[in-house]
C-alpha cells in the first residue's frame, strides 16, 4: 500500500499506481467545523499541482481544496454532494473528494511525509 502524503494546505494524497485519491486532513476538518457544502470538480477536468480543485463551506468558513498533483480528474466522491458531513465523520477515508490520473508522478516528491505533516501541525496548535 502506498504512503499517504500531505500538503502544507492540509490536503492528503494517496497514490495507487498513477491514480491519486485526494481529501482534507483531520486537522483541516476540525478547524473548519461542520461541513455544509462541497463543490466537486468535474470528471475530465485538468488540474495542476496547487490549483483549486474543489470548494468547501462549513459553518465557520469557506475554502478551497487544492490539488496535490497535476493531472486529470478521473473520479469524484458524489456521496459528498448530499452528505458533506461525511468529510467530518471520516476525512481520511470515506470522506475523500476526488481522484486524479497523475501526469507527473515526480510531483509526489514535493509533498510532506506523515511525520513532516505532523510536525507542521504541531507548530500550529
Amino acid at each position: 500500500m502506498s504512503e499517504r502524503l500531505f500538503t502544507d494546505d492540509h490536503e492528503w494524497a494517496l497514490a495507487d499506481g498513477d491514480t491519486v485519491t485526494v481529501g482534507i486532513t483531520n486537522y483541516a476538518q476540525e478547524q473548519l467545523g461542520e461541513l455544509v457544502y462541497v463543490e466537486l470538480p468535474s470528471v475530465g477536468t485538468t488540474v495542476h499541482q496547487g490549483d483549486e480543485a474543489a470548494v468547501i463551506e462549513s459553518v465557520k468558513a469557506a475554502g478551497d481544496v487544492k490539488s496535490p498533483v497535476s493531472g486529470t480528474i478521473s473520479a469524484v466522491n458524489d456521496t459528498l454532494n448530499d452528505a458533506p458531513e461525511k468529510v467530518n465523520e471520516d476525512p481520511m477515508a470515506t470522506g475523500w473528494f476526488y481522484k486524479v490520473a497523475m501526469s507527473d508522478p515526480q510531483e509526489l516528491d514535493n509533498l510532506l511525509s506523515e511525520d513532516d505533516y505532523n510536525n507542521l501541525i504541531a507548530t500550529l496548535e
